[in-house]
């Protein structure tokens, strides 16, 4: 693992040609190597013009630099930043002369966001909503990555974390000390604490699926007899030519994935192999794959001959459309991918059904969210169990409420089982 202490510095903006390249400096030596470049500073968080220079006083560039003294930037530690012409020669010049200067190295991946988190300034959850923000596509996504940026997640858990450390000095008072000032039951305030917070760990995680989906994409898979008409659909769907299509069964093989945006979700379309018996190896491969394909998506189109019917159970919110509805005297509830008719009412459909289902989502995005959440609920439901053979157990529940709240703890990756003392000092006036 790189030093810490190191000042490190790196282009904080996409290499290439552009309008303007930002350089970042942070560290304890920022300031210091920014003077180098462009003499005086500016007034913390003010954005100031300035000449910079190489170490022999030659013009590099004019350019906006911003300071950030140490607790009021990204990082937390000192950060300077250079606002430059976004050119590739300007920017080399720029960081060849920080390479050479003293006491700072090149930054490592993601090492500015790692920062960030070892001293405080976000916390796991924020960090991997701020990956994810980076990687948004769609309005859904970025309105999922800002809500776990903005701290909702670590806020849920403080609250669930308060709730268990509040019952948790309950039943450390009652153990260690009867003689003061305690109720003498505390199962019922304990077991409306532990309840609540059971009850809401039970919808988010409920919930991680579906905000999963959104973060990584739905999938909508288009299933059919072989020459129904699905890769027709596919490219009219895509708007592009994104599949082959042709008179001969059995030309889709392997199962074609095209992504879109439908309401500001991300979906991707999978056009899938014919399904029928065939001798054919190859053919065979690509139609256990689209079968396998087809009941892991989010949401099936079934495409059936008029009188025929699916090859497998639709589950409920799939959509079944009888195909090529251009060549049928009675064209309802039918689609053609070749003229597009039917096609706009289909999309509106699967936006309706994907939007629903996205409503559904929760706060926490990720399967270690999950992991911890299951992890907590499982303590929970062991706590709960103990609690009812009575007082005499109370140590034990206590045991596992620790469990509990360090399970919600590495969800925003902080471990502090000190707030439990502190909590039994401030409610229950120990020591007075």
């Amino acid at each position: 693992m790189a030093d810490t202490a190191d000042t490190i510095f790196a282009l904080a903006t996409a290499p290439g040609k552009a309008g303007v390249a930002v350089i970042r400096i942070s560290g304890a030596n920022a300031a210091q190597a920014a003077r180098a470049l462009c003499g005086t500073l500016p007034n913390p968080r003010v954005a100031t013009l300035r000449i910079l220079r190489d170490q022999e006083g030659h013009r590099l560039d004019q350019a906006l630099v911003l300071y950030f003294p140490e607790n009021n930037s990204f990082t937390g530690e000192k950060v300077v930043e250079f606002h430059l012409h976004g050119s590739v020669a300007v920017v080399n010049a720029v960081l060849r002369v920080l390479s050479d200067t003293e006491g700072l190295r090149l930054a490592e991946p993601g090492e500015f966001t790692r920062r960030a988190l070892e001293n405080g300034c976000l916390d796991l959850a924020q960090v991997e909503g701020l990956s994810d923000l980076i990687e948004a596509e769609t309005e859904a996504q970025r309105k999922q990555a800002l809500r776990v940026l903005s701290g909702d997640l670590g806020r849920l858990a403080e609250s669930w974390r308060q709730n268990l450390i509040r019952a948790a000095a309950l039943i450390e008072a009652t153990i260690d000390f009867a003689d003061e000032e305690v109720p003498v039951d505390v199962t019922p305030e304990v077991a409306v604490l532990l309840n609540a917070v059971e009850a809401e760990l039970a919808k988010e995680i409920s919930g991680v699926g579906t905000a999963e989906r959104i973060r990584t994409g739905f999938e909508v898979a288009i299933v059919g007899a072989p020459n129904v008409g699905k890769s027709t659909l596919l490219n009219t769907l895509a708007g592009r030519e994104a599949a082959i299509t042709s008179e001969f069964a059995g030309t889709t093989r392997d199962v074609i994935e095209v992504r879109m945006e439908l309401n500001g979700l991300p979906v991707t379309l999978l056009d899938t192999a014919g399904l029928r018996e065939t001798e054919d190896y190859v053919e065979g491969i690509g139609i256990e794959r689209a079968k396998q394909r087809a009941l892991a998506a989010d949401l099936c189109v079934f495409l059936v001959e008029d009188g025929e019917t699916p090859d497998f159970e639709p589950r409920d919110g799939d959509l079944v459309r009888r195909a090529k509805a251009d060549t049928l005297a009675n064209p309802k509830e039918a689609i053609s991918g070749l003229t597009g008719q039917g096609v706009s009412e289909l999309v509106t459909d699967i936006t309706s059904i994907l939007s629903s289902k996205a409503a559904r989502s929760g706060i926490a995005t990720r399967e270690r969210h999950r992991i911890a959440m299951q992890r907590a609920s499982e303590g929970l439901t062991a706590a709960k169990a103990v609690l009812a053979l009575g007082s005499d157990h109370y140590e034990l529940a206590a045991e596992e409420l620790r469990g509990v709240i360090r399970a919600l703890d590495s969800i925003v990756g902080r471990v502090d089982v000190e707030n439990l003392l502190d909590e039994i000092f401030s409610s229950f006036c120990i020591g007075k």
